[in-house]
């Protein structure tokens, strides 16, 4: 054979063992599939901001009526937004027609009194005189009864007397407690009378609490002496403590009702409406870390892994948030694998390479190179 045709043939042969060679080889789509990292829908205790409305009211309020009737208001000494001590006066009522009935019933009980002194005198005069035949016992007997009947006089119009006199005090209408007034409902002029609308409302010591509304669930995360961070209708910021949390859930409404405590101050009002935010709440509640849940048009979801390792969007229903984490009110149940890291692009049916643990990076560049 001629050289030159020999070394063709041995050189296209080489050409095609070389390429042969070099073909990559044919990859499954389980080869293909993406390696990402799984967490697991479970319950876990929650920690973070826990954020409830409500109005501003008084702990406890106190009313201000008049004791006695029939008088007219000569002075009223106090308006609203007054701070009073307990025991201050309030209204004055005019005095003018008790003042003679006191007199009159300090001068009948005076009378009286000495009637019946008059009348013990007489009836010791005779003590030792039974039997004796100086006065007849029908004598005797009479005037100690007289005695009696004259003590007993006396001692009802010292009682009327007693009377008129804490009739005339309460023509001084005080507080009843140390407080804030809410509300006037009196004038110089008015009429006392029993079962009219309270002259005055007051705030118990000036204190007023947020009385906020929580579900159920939330309830559970607060506790009495709780701090919380109340913002004021003017935006203002103070710092609350729950007092009371109510022992019963309205059947209606299923919300149960929490008083926080607010210090005392003046651009806290009773009346007005604020937002109390619970930093410390905590609970127990089905989670998933917040990297797992998507937001889009349709809402939250997740990518749930299925037995056969393809994943699948799920639509929930988040709630409350902390530590992290991220309550799943409505979704898949507790045990569920789902896709750790929801910035991860994948679609319905995708198959995927389940990792626990930190999701794998890219390869060195180093050991790439070397390769």
């Amino acid at each position: 054979m001629h050289p030159i045709r020999t070394s063709l043939s041995l050189m296209a042969l080489l050409a095609l063992a070389a390429c042969q060679k070099s073909e990559p080889a044919k990859q499954t789509e389980a080869d293909q599939a993406r390696a990402v990292r799984i967490v697991t829908v479970e319950a876990r205790p929650i920690t973070g901001a826990l954020a409830a409305s409500g109005d501003m009211i008084a702990r406890e309020e106190a009313a201000v009526l008049p004791e006695v009737n029939g008088y007219r208001v000569a002075r009223v000494l106090a308006d609203v937004g007054d701070y009073v001590r307990a025991g201050q006066t309030l209204v004055q009522l005019d005095p003018t027609l008790i003042s003679s009935q006191v007199a009159q019933a300090e001068a009948i009980a005076a009378q009286a009194e000495a009637n019946a002194l008059q009348a013990e005198d007489q009836a010791n005069r005779v003590r030792d005189l039974d039997g004796q035949g100086v006065l007849s016992q029908e004598q005797i007997e009479q005037r100690r009864l007289q005695a009696r009947a004259a003590r007993a006089q006396a001692r009802a119009q010292a009682a009327n007397f007693r009377d008129l006199k804490t009739r005339s005090a309460k023509l001084a209408v005080t507080a009843p407690v140390s407080g804030l007034i809410l509300e006037r409902n009196v004038r110089p002029g008015d009429l006392s009378a029993g079962g009219a609308n309270p002259w005055f409302r007051m705030a118990r010591d000036g204190q007023v609490e947020l009385a906020a509304d929580l579900s159920e669930d939330d309830l559970a995360r607060v506790r009495p002496g709780q701090s919380a961070t109340v913002t004021l209708p003017s935006g203002a910021n103070v710092q609350g403590q729950v007092r009371l949390i109510s022992p019963q859930i309205n059947p209606q409404t299923r919300l149960g009702r929490v008083r926080v405590l607010l210090p005392v101050r003046q651009d806290v009002r009773v009346g007005g409406f604020a937002r109390a935010v619970f930093m410390d709440a905590s609970g127990v509640v089905l989670t998933v870390p917040e990297t797992a849940i998507r937001y889009d048009a349709d809402g939250a979801s997740l990518m749930v892994l299925g037995a056969n390792n393809r994943v699948k969007r799920v639509l929930i229903q988040a709630g409350q948030r902390g530590s992290g984490l991220v309550q799943i009110v409505k979704g898949p149940p507790a045990g569920s694998r789902v896709v750790a890291n929801a910035a991860a692009l994948m679609l319905d049916g995708d198959l995927v390479r389940p990792v626990e643990g930190a999701a794998p990076g890219p390869a060195p560049k180093a050991a790439a190179a070397k390769q």
